[in-house]
């Protein structure tokens, strides 16, 4: 038991993996607020549910009053970090990373308040004016090679024998000058990141003490992964996207809805800002109604994650489907006339097609042929492509592909 909140909350929850001099940490969160920031490469046009945890770190940090930092690394995208990866990430333009920084930044606002003791920076600002020269001679003479060896996101690269280029091999001094630069200039103390961040985080904290004779704290978070071993986020569809303008808000729902039983507990307390109390009961619901708690579940992430209104129209939508057994059109929907089907002018595969449930034409063949769709909630049969068996006195046609994908056949006269 902690005696700082924040340490306390995060470490109840499962949040903690490893961490550095904690027990100093507590000391000083427990006396006044400290400065923490978490880094974020904008190597994409959004940010993942792999991000969320450390979105949630941030969110309890300002919860109990202290002072979250967001960098941005606009300059160390341009280097790119090698940690967890197999080869060397693809190079971004100023531009392309630029224009992912003003999309993901809209994100952060979901769960810090940055009228609130809460800043985003871009480590570009300060990274791209770097002397080489005169920033070897600072920071290369601080950093041995030999530890630099030691670390997982370095070792497990080069004990698979793929290759790592010196352009890479500098991100970890780019990501030890950041933190030393924020302990400079914002009084920042500590540094968040996932699992595969220690090396990285613990070369800032070296590089803190050798040259301001202070000591710094890290923190780092487990790698989530579903029950079964497979990375959370990443399904055969693509990536689940925190961001309403590449996942809509009923996939993103829906998402969360459909987790394995096992995993409920786990992602309540790291997803939501429930009281522990309240999760254990939900928690230790058996048989059909653990669904009641994977229901509160994906409203308390999508609230959190795209705002209170979006989760509440999102829940009614899913209760009117699942529950209600009727059509909201509010989700994705196409018009399409009534002659038209009855004339077999446009069928099953149209209907995939243009409600974008399938990714092309011949892959809606195959998820037919599979038995992965059905049509107001009758499995359609392998090469069965006609829509007028369906047709009833509701005239709208609900189309379900797998578990989560939906869509609305509207009929007109």
């Amino acid at each position: 038991m902690y005696k700082s909140d924040f340490l306390n909350e995060i470490n109840s929850r499962g949040f903690i993996y490893q961490e550095s001099s904690i027990d100093a940490l507590d000391k000083l969160m427990n006396k006044k607020s400290v400065t923490g920031y978490i880094g974020f490469d904008p190597t994409s046009d959004g940010l993942h549910v792999g991000n969320l945890v450390q979105l949630m770190l941030l969110n309890w940090m300002q919860h109990y009053g202290h002072k979250p930092i967001v960098l941005m690394g606009g300059g160390t995208t341009l280097v790119g970090d090698p940690s967890g990866k197999d080869e060397i990430r693809k190079i971004l333009s100023i531009d392309e990373i630029n224009k992912n920084i003003k999309l993901i930044e809209l994100t952060f606002s979901n769960f810090i308040d940055l009228k609130q003791n809460a800043k985003i920076l871009n480590n570009f600002e300060w990274l791209a004016s770097q002397n080489y020269i005169d920033f070897l001679r600072k920071i290369g003479t601080k950093v041995t090679i030999n530890k630099m060896l030691t670390y997982d996101s370095i070792k497990s690269r080069l004990n698979r024998e793929q290759p790592l280029t010196f352009l890479e091999f500098n991100y970890m001094l780019l990501q030890a000058y950041d933190f030393l630069h924020l302990y400079e200039n914002y009084d920042c103390v500590l540094q968040i990141g996932g699992s595969d961040q220690w090396g990285n985080i613990v070369n800032g904290i070296d590089l803190i003490r050798k040259t301001k004779n202070r000591t710094a704290f890290a923190l780092t978070s487990p790698l989530i992964t579903n029950s079964d071993g497979t990375k959370m986020g990443k399904t055969v569809n693509g990536a689940i996207w925190i961001s309403e303008k590449k996942l809509s808000n009923f996939e993103f729902f829906q998402f969360w809805r459909n987790i394995d039983d096992k995993d409920v507990e786990r992602f309540l307390k790291l997803f939501t800002k429930l009281e522990l109390s309240e999760i254990t009961k939900l928690s230790n619901l058996q048989g059909k109604e653990i669904n009641v708690a994977k229901k509160i579940l994906a409203y308390e992430i999508t609230k959190i994650s795209r705002g209170e209104k979006l989760a509440k129209e999102t829940l009614e939508i899913a209760s009117n489907i699942f529950e209600s057994k009727l059509v909201d059109k509010r989700i994705n929907s196409h018009n399409i006339s009534l002659s038209k089907i009855l004339n077999d002018e446009f069928n099953i595969i149209d209907a995939l097609d243009q409600l974008g449930l399938t990714s092309s034409r011949g892959d809606a063949k195959r998820t037919i042929k599979s038995g992965g769709v059905k049509i107001n909630d009758i499995k359609v049969s392998p090469q069965e492509y006609s829509l007028k068996k369906y047709i009833n006195n509701n005239k709208d046609l609900k189309i379900v592909v797998g578990k989560k994908k939906i869509g609305i056949i509207i009929l007109l006269e």
